[in-house]
């Protein structure tokens, strides 16, 4: 990252999206000589192909100087040593698309691009410190991804284009999928937890009340420190118990 320019624009592509976005929107197809499964495949490569023109007409995505493509590395991370039902919810990749993750790498090298990946991290953690660097050293982002982890990325220099909505994420769909702006999004769902990824939250604290609450505190550190405070029975009982087991594990 030594060498990045403030005029540089990176563009980092969620792979892993990319390749369940192509499987389950194009019809099963396989190689004819061995009937190996191809669907993700081309599906993949059409999606990938597509965005690269489009980056070099269209004026709204903007040229980009760098361009790489993030993967997961494999199903269990470093999040699984510290909670080990993180993602315990999902099923194995489905049969027909499992032997197509090594051709889809390969594809984007094909493409000679950077294809990224690192063993116990997921395709996010990889994109978030990407996005540090690169703002560290005055240079703009454009994270391709339709996941909405990544919304808490959004900030001066940093775009987020969904691909399945065609569109780029506002300072307003941030605040329309979480109720706050994107700084505080980590605080709303360390409160509100994320049944996709079966991370239980605070019993009873839903996105809404989540965000109520950080808008109110500011941050879950304040909220916690204040939980005395909350009026609601119930809900105050449970983040002053919260609050324990904070300071305790400190």
């Amino acid at each position: 990252m030594s060498k990045i320019q403030k005029t540089d624009h990176f563009y980092l592509i969620d792979g892993s999206g990319y390749i369940f976005r192509a499987y389950y929107a194009l019809p099963p197809l396989s190689r004819k000589s061995d009937g190996l499964p191809t669907g993700a495949v081309s599906g993949f490569c059409s999606m990938l192909f597509k965005l690269l023109e489009d980056s070099k007409s269209d004026q709204n995505l903007q040229k980009p100087t760098h361009f790489a493509v993030i993967f997961d590395s494999a199903r269990k991370t470093f999040r699984n040593e510290i909670y080990s039902d993180y993602k315990a919810n999902r099923s194995e990749a489905p049969d027909d698309l499992a032997p197509q993750f090594e051709y889809i790498r390969k594809s984007v090298l094909a493409f000679n691009l950077p294809s990224v990946d690192l063993p116990n991290y997921e395709a996010d953690d990889l994109i978030a410190t990407y996005v540090d660097q690169i703002l560290k050293k005055g240079a703009k982002v454009t994270i391709v991804s339709s996941d909405k982890d990544l919304m808490q990325l959004y900030q001066k220099n940093v775009r987020i284009f969904d691909p399945m909505k065609n569109k780029f994420i506002t300072e307003e769909d941030v605040f329309k999928k979480f109720g706050v702006d994107a700084s505080k999004v980590i605080d709303v769902q360390s409160l509100a937890g994320d049944s996709s990824d079966n991370v239980p939250g605070v019993p009873g604290i839903g996105i809404k009340t989540a965000a109520e609450l950080i808008n109110k505190y500011g941050t879950l550190e304040k909220l916690l420190k204040s939980a005395h405070e909350i009026k609601q029975n119930k809900r105050r009982e449970i983040l002053v118990r919260l609050q324990s087991v904070h300071i305790c594990t400190q």
